[in-house]
C-alpha cells in the first residue's frame, strides 16, 4: 500500500473549505438546537396558565421544573456514551423522537404528577440531543472555524427559547396551553423525516467503527471533490480506537485532571446561568423595578449570550481559547455585581445584564466547542455529554440555592451578588485547563486504519 493510497480523514476535514455539506449539517443541527430550546422552556411559558386553571400554587411547579432539568442531565449522561458506540446520527434520531413524542403526550396531562413524569421523559431526549449535535458539528467543521460554527449552531437554543416566548401567548390565547406542547411535539417528529434522509453520520466515527469504505468515500467526495479514492484506498484518523466503557476513558491516558476541571467549569457556569434565567425577573421586581423591566432583563441576558457566542467563538478560533473563555467568566462576575448594584438605573442594569449574558451564556457556548476539541473521536460525544450532564446538576442546584437564600432572609441584591462567586470559580477552572490538556499523538495507530 503506497502513501498515495492513504487518505487522512482528519486532515481532509480540518483543511476543507466550508461547503454545502458543512452548511447542511450546520443548519440541521441548529434547527435541532432551536427545537431543543423551545421544548426545554415550554413548561415555563405555560406554568402560570396551568396553575390558574388547575387552582394550584406556583410553588408546586418547582419539582416539575427540576424534573425536566434532571431528565436533561440523565439524557446527557446516558445517551452520549451510546452515540460513541452506535453513532451520532442514530442517537440524534432517537433523542428527537423521544422529546417529540413526550412533548405531545404532555399536552394530555391532567395532574401535576403526570406533568412531572412527562417533563422528565421529555428531558431525556432533550439532554441526549445537545451533546451529539455539538459532536457532529465539530467533526465536520474545518479546524480554523470550528469554535465559530459550533457557536452559531448552538445559538439555535436561545433562539428557540425566544421564539417560544413570542408564540406561546397567542397559541395559549387561541387554543389553550396544550397547543404549546403540540407544536413542541409535532415539529420534532416532522423533522425526523428530514434528518433520516439528509443528516450524515460522522466520517470519523465511520472510520473508527469499521464501516464500509463506500460510505466513507461518498462523504469525503461531498466534502472535497478533488479527493480521488480507489479500491485500494485506506482511511485513517488521528488517535486510537477506544475499547471498554467510554466514560472510563475520560479519566484515562492523562485526561483525569483535564476532565475534572472541565466538569467544574461546566457545573459552576450552568449554575450561574440557570440561577440568573430563573431568578432575575423575580429578584429585580423585588428590588422595586416594574415587572416589564424585570422580564425584559431575561431577554437582554439571552441577547448578550447570542452576541457573545459568535464573538467569543471567533476569538477562540484565533486566540488562546482558555484565556478567552476564562477571562469572559471572570469579567462576567464583575457584570453580575453590576446587576446587583445597578437597579437604581435601568440603563446601567441593562448594560450589565447584556455583558453578563455575553460572558456567562456566550462563553458556555464556547465551552461546548472547547470540550468537543479536547477529546478524540471515539469518546467525543461521551466527553461533551458528561460535561453537559455535570453542568445540568449545577443548573438544578442554582435555582434551588436562590430559593434557599431568600428563605434565610437574604436581600434580592445579596442573592444576585452571590452568583459572582461561581462565575469566578468557572473562570479559574478554565484557565487551569490550559496546563492540563493532554498532548494527543497525531500519528495514526494501526487501530485507526480502515479498509
Amino acid at each position: 500500500m503506497s502513501a498515495a493510497d492513504i487518505v487522512d480523514v482528519t486532515e481532509v476535514i480540518e483543511e476543507a473549505r466550508f461547503g454545502r455539506l458543512q452548511l447542511l449539517i450546520l443548519v440541521l443541527c441548529a434547527w435541532i438546537a432551536l427545537l431543543d430550546g423551545f421544548d426545554t422552556q415550554a413548561i415555563a411559558y405555560v406554568a402560570p396558565v396551568i396553575a390558574e386553571q388547575w387552582g394550584t400554587a406556583m410553588a408546586g411547579f418547582g419539582p416539575i421544573f427540576g424534573a425536566g432539568l434532571a431528565g436533561l442531565a440523565v439524557g446527557a449522561f446516558v445517551l452520549s456514551p451510546a452515540a460513541d458506540r452506535f453513532g451520532r446520527k442514530s442517537v440524534i434520531l432517537l433523542s428527537v423522537l423521544l422529546f417529540g413524542v413526550f412533548a405531545l403526550i404532555t399536552a394530555r396531562a391532567t395532574t401535576l404528577n403526570e406533568l412531572l413524569v412527562y417533563r422528565f421523559l421529555t428531558g431525556l431526549g432533550l439532554g441526549g440531543a445537545m451533546p451529539n449535535i455539538v459532536a457532529l458539528t465539530s467533526e465536520y467543521a474545518p479546524k480554523r472555524m470550528r469554535a465559530l460554527l459550533i457557536a452559531i449552531m448552538f445559538c439555535g437554543f436561545p433562539l428557540g427559547s425566544t421564539i417560544g416566548g413570542l408564540v406561546s401567548a397567542p397559541l395559549i390565547g387561541t387554543f389553550g396551553w396544550q397547543a404549546v406542547f403540540v407544536v413542541g411535539g409535532v415539529l420534532p417528529l416532522l423533522t425526523l423525516i428530514v434528518l433520516f434522509a439528509w443528516l450524515p453520520e460522522s466520517i470519523r466515527y465511520l472510520v473508527t467503527r469499521d464501516v464500509a469504505d463506500i460510505r466513507i468515500a461518498k462523504l469525503l467526495a461531498r466534502l472535497d471533490p478533488n479527493i480521488s479514492a480507489t479500491a485500494a484506498s485506506r482511511y485513517v484518523v488521528h488517535g486510537s480506537q477506544a475499547s471498554g466503557f467510554p466514560v472510563t476513558k475520560l479519566l484515562a491516558e492523562g485526561r483525569a485532571s483535564m476532565t475534572v476541571l472541565l466538569w467544574v467549569a461546566f457545573f459552576m457556569n450552568l449554575l450561574v446561568m440557570y440561577f440568573l434565567v430563573n431568578w432575575m425577573p423575580s429578584l429585580l421586581k423585588a428590588s422595586g423595578l416594574p415587572l416589564n423591566i424585570a422580564i425584559l432583563s431575561t431577554v437582554v441576558l439571552n441577547a448578550g449570550g447570542v452576541v457573545g457566542a459568535i464573538v467569543l467563538g471567533r476569538f477562540v478560533d484565533r486566540l488562546e481559547p482558555y484565556l478567552v473563555l476564562g477571562g469572559a467568566y471572570l469579567a462576567s462576575a464583575l457584570f453580575i455585581a453590576g446587576i446587583a448594584f445597578g437597579s437604581a438605573s435601568v440603563l446601567t442594569l441593562m448594560i450589565s445584564t447584556f455583558l453578563a449574558g455575553f460572558g456567562v451564556v456566550g462563553a458556555q457556548i464556547g465551552m461546548n466547542a472547547l470540550a468537543a476539541g479536547l477529546y478524540p473521536t471515539e469518546i467525543r460525544s461521551t466527553g461533551v455529554g458528561w460535561a453537559l450532564g455535570v453542568g445540568r446538576i449545577g443548573s438544578i442546584i442554582g435555582p434551588v440555592a436562590g430559593g434557599v437564600l431568600l428563605g434565610f432572609g437574604w436581600t434580592a441584591q445579596s442573592v444576585v451578588l452571590t452568583a459572582a462567586l461561581p462565575a469566578v470559580l468557572a473562570g479559574l477552572a478554565v484557565i487551569a485547563l490550559r496546563r492540563r490538556e493532554p498532548s494527543l499523538k497525531l500519528v495514526p495507530s494501526a487501530a485507526t486504519l480502515h479498509h
